[in-house]
This record gives C-alpha cells, sequence and structure tokens, in this order.
C-alpha cells in the first residue's frame, strides 16, 4: 500500500469518538485499523503513538501548539494507562480546564500510599499522599471516568511543587472560576503535608481573580519582584466614546500597561474592526492624558530590559522610584 492509499485509510477510518484526536487499540480496530496498518502508519509519520495504546494522526499533531501537544499526551495517558493512582498537579489542573503555563509535559498521579507498579510510562512522575475523599472528584474524559483532585487540591499542590509565577497561573484562574482564596488558606493551614507549605502559602498571597489571563499572571508577579508601585488591574475609565477598561493601570501616573495578547483583539471582530476600535480606544485615553507601555509575551523572556521600559515610563509620568534592585522570584 503506498504512502496516499494507507493516509487515506486511516483518514477515513479515523474514530469519530477519538478524543481530542486521540483514540485507543479498541477504538481503533473496531474502525478496521488493523495492528498492521496502524505499524506502517506510525512508520510513516501519519500517525504519531503517543502511549502505549493511543494514538493521534500525525497531520493533527503537527499542527498542535506545543501546549496544546501537553494536553493531548495527558488524555492519551487518560484513555491508555489504566493508572490506579489520582490525577494530580499541573494534570489534574489541565483536567479542570485551568490555564498552565511552564508546567511541562510530564503526567502527575497521586496514589496514597507507594505503588507497587506504576502504570505510567516514562513522562509521568509518581507522588505519595493521602488524600480525603473530599479532595478528589471524578472526570469524564471520553469513554473513562478517571479520579482528580479537587480543584483546591490542585491548586495547593501545584503551589508546593513549581515555582512561583507558574503556580500563580493556575491558582489566578481557579479563583476567577470561583474557587475562594479563604478557603485556600484554610485548607493549606489543615494540611499535613509541610514540605512546600512556605511556597504554597506565598502563592496564595499572589491570587487574584481579576486576573484574565496567564500573561497577565505572570506580569502580576514580575511586577512584584520589581519592586516598583503596584497598578491596579482591570481599572475601568470613562471616556467620551464611553467606558474602557485596562489590565493595568497606575491611576496618579495616568499611565496604562496593557499586556497585548492579540486574541482578546481580533477573537470576536473581524480584524480590520478591531484595529480601528483599539486606536478609537487609545485615541479616548490620551486625550484625557493617559499613555500607554505596551507589553507581549517575549518581552516577559528578558526580564531585566522590561523592568526598564516600565521604570523609564513611569518617571515621565512623575513617579518617583528607589534604585533599581531587583531580584526575580525562583
Amino acid at each position: 500500500m503506498d504512502n496516499n492509499q494507507l493516509a487515506h485509510m486511516v483518514a477515513s477510518r479515523w474514530p469519530a469518538k477519538a478524543v481530542r484526536g486521540v483514540a485507543t487499540n479498541r477504538m481503533l480496530e473496531a474502525a478496521g485499523l488493523t495492528h498492521k496498518v496502524l505499524t506502517a502508519a506510525v512508520a510513516r509519520q501519519l500517525v504519531v503513538r503517543l502511549h502505549r495504546g493511543a494514538y493521534v494522526q500525525g497531520t493533527e499533531w503537527w499542527n498542535l501548539t506545543p501546549w496544546a501537544r501537553d494536553d493531548v499526551a495527558l488524555i492519551a495517558h487518560v484513555l491508555a494507562s489504566l493508572s490506579s493512582g489520582v490525577y494530580s498537579h499541573s494534570s489534574a489542573a489541565r483536567l479542570h480546564g485551568l490555564r498552565t503555563w511552564g508546567c511541562g509535559a510530564t503526567v502527575h498521579v497521586t496514589h496514597g500510599q507507594t505503588p507497587g507498579h506504576a502504570n505510567g510510562g516514562a513522562r509521568t512522575s509518581v507522588h505519595q499522599q493521602a488524600l480525603d475523599a473530599g479532595h478528589v472528584v471524578m472526570k469524564r474524559i471520553g469513554p473513562v471516568q478517571v479520579p482528580v483532585t479537587s480543584m483546591a487540591q490542585t491548586v495547593l499542590d501545584c503551589a508546593r511543587l513549581f515555582r512561583l509565577e507558574h503556580a500563580v497561573i493556575i491558582g489566578d484562574h481557579a479563583v476567577r472560576k470561583g474557587l475562594l482564596i479563604p478557603d485556600l488558606q484554610r485548607l493549606l493551614e489543615a494540611s499535613e503535608v509541610k514540605r512546600g507549605s512556605a511556597r504554597a502559602k506565598r502563592t496564595l498571597d499572589f491570587l487574584d481573580p481579576l486576573s484574565e489571563s496567564a500573561g497577565e499572571s505572570r506580569m502580576r508577579v514580575f511586577l512584584a519582584a520589581t519592586k516598583l508601585p503596584m497598578p491596579e488591574l482591570q481599572v475601568t475609565i470613562t471616556t467620551r466614546h464611553g467606558v474602557h477598561r485596562a489590565d493595568f493601570a497606575w491611576r496618579e501616573f495616568r499611565l496604562i500597561l496593557e499586556f497585548d495578547g492579540w486574541g482578546k483583539y481580533f477573537d470576536y471582530r473581524p480584524t480590520a474592526e478591531a484595529i480601528a476600535l483599539e486606536r478609537q480606544r487609545e485615541k479616548d485615553l490620551m486625550e484625557l492624558g493617559w499613555s500607554f507601555i505596551r507589553i507581549s509575551w517575549s518581552d516577559l523572556n528578558d526580564p531585566a530590559a522590561l523592568e526598564a521600559r516600565i521604570r523609564a515610563a513611569l518617571l515621565r509620568a512623575g513617579a518617583t522610584l528607589p534604585a533599581r534592585r531587583t531580584t526575580f522570584f525562583a
């Protein structure tokens, strides 16, 4: 069978019940994709094996962003691993639909006692921690139901394990979804797990339900590290064309900091209309004396240069600032 014939067979028979494009051996066999066909398709990269017994079509896999691949690889683990543990940490965060960034592709599974056989694969991290029944929920992923740490437990586990900015992204989204920070604090205080508790407390102190994106969460952690004056989040400003909202603003200096995740402009309107509306918004605000700093995701990769830009803008706006002595969070 040549490549075109094989590709057509795979695409036409790929199971409709695949979850996020992931199909198990059982699904594939039922669709008429035999082991022999599947082996040939994997060899020719028409199909990618994500986990023993779980596959995705190559065309779909290679078009995914790196972070979307992490999500799909987790789905493959859930469908095929038959893990006896509870999905936890960043894996639980993904299954709860929380934003994650920088947590890696590792699948995290927690057991109440040391497992005799992890059955997870090379990219699985196995944790040992006693979990009360109230800290575990069941999630349906396609045809299977799997145990997952509760959203509150997930936030604390991530706060204990990951770097501050990674944990804050997860925690911000959880409290934006309705999780209460005082409840998280009580859960942390009542926990018998002491390792990482100081890291978790620092994370909880940072959480803010007003943070609307992973970029805004990272930006808040960055700004705290600079020791510069902290801006307000989601500031509403009335102009002659109505009320506009800024991601961050220093009211006393009439300085706005915008995190430009361009999806917020273009996801809901045609590009030309979105650009025109954003230009009008900026003109309205500038007429009232506001100035702007626009930050993109890549700017956070050079924190020293970014701090210098923000410091310079604050000084131009009339701020009196301490000497620069930044130690960025680990």
